[in-house]
């Protein structure tokens, strides 16, 4: 097992992609605690992976990703309770897909205090408890949107963007105290936002994407799992582009 003993926080774990690398971390032997937004949405996707895992160390919290005090406490819960904090996946993000002269000071602000404020605070909690042990892998959810943008919705690829900069920065400084950070970069994938998107409009994505397929969750889970895992022991930096060759 890839991950055997170790101890993940998956944030935006309790569906889509978050829940794929939730699952795939548990069958490499971690435990997991999975954040969500509400209580009912954590119990509930801890409630289903138990149906399929009986035995896996798995459990959900539900703190506020924009406020850093309530991240630290329940971060240092998490630490006190497994003895440690070895993985942090920042998975949990908003989309926007608001006119740029329809946008409002608050929806910017709603995008930014998730996508990047979230992921500043959940590292930042993390890396303390990692700083202390000497080791530990922060991952972040980026996306292809980051390297040429999208038609409406300007506060998301910004925000990704920044994520992939925070990346870079962050594995320089904390790499000389044995921490690794990297980011995965997902292409079109098949969640539940796209299962609502018709057919004539996916279509011609496709066709866009040499492996005339979009990605299943599962494909950018199993990337985290490489990143997360000692097989990726040397890599620092990146940004790990998981999109079928779907760049323009």
């Amino acid at each position: 097992m890839l991950l055997k003993n170790k101890v993940a926080v998956v944030t935006g774990g309790s569906r889509g992609i978050g829940y794929a690398t939730v699952e795939a971390f548990l069958k490499e032997g971690a435990k997991v605690v999975l954040c969500a937004s509400r209580q009912e949405t954590a119990d509930h996707a801890v409630s289903e992976l138990k149906e399929t895992y009986a035995d896996a160390a798995v459990e959900g919290i539900f703190p506020n990703l924009s406020g850093y005090g309530a991240v630290k406490d329940a971060f240092d819960s998490v630490a006190e309770k497994y003895g440690k904090i070895d993985i942090l996946v920042n998975n949990a993000g908003v989309s926007d897909s608001t006119p740029f002269q329809e946008y409002t000071e608050e929806t910017f602000e709603k995008v930014m205090d998730l996508n990047i404020k979230g992921v500043y605070n959940c590292s930042r909690a993390a890396s303390e408890h990692m700083i202390a042990a000497g080791s530990g892998v922060i991952l972040n959810t980026s996306s292809m949107v980051s390297l040429y943008g999208q038609p409406a919705g300007i506060a998301y690829p910004t925000s990704k963007f920044a994520v992939n900069g925070f990346t870079l920065s962050l594995a320089r400084e904390l790499g000389p105290k044995g921490i690794r950070v990297n980011a995965v970069a997902p292409g079109i994938t098949y969640t539940d936002m796209m299962r609502s998107v018709p057919r004539e409009v996916i279509d011609p994505m496709i066709a866009q994407i040499p492996l005339r397929r979009m990605g299943q969750p599962e494909d950018i889970a199993n990337a985290f799992v490489f990143l997360a895992s000692d097989m990726a022991s040397y890599i620092s930096g990146e940004v790990l582009h998981v999109d079928g060759l779907a760049r323009s």
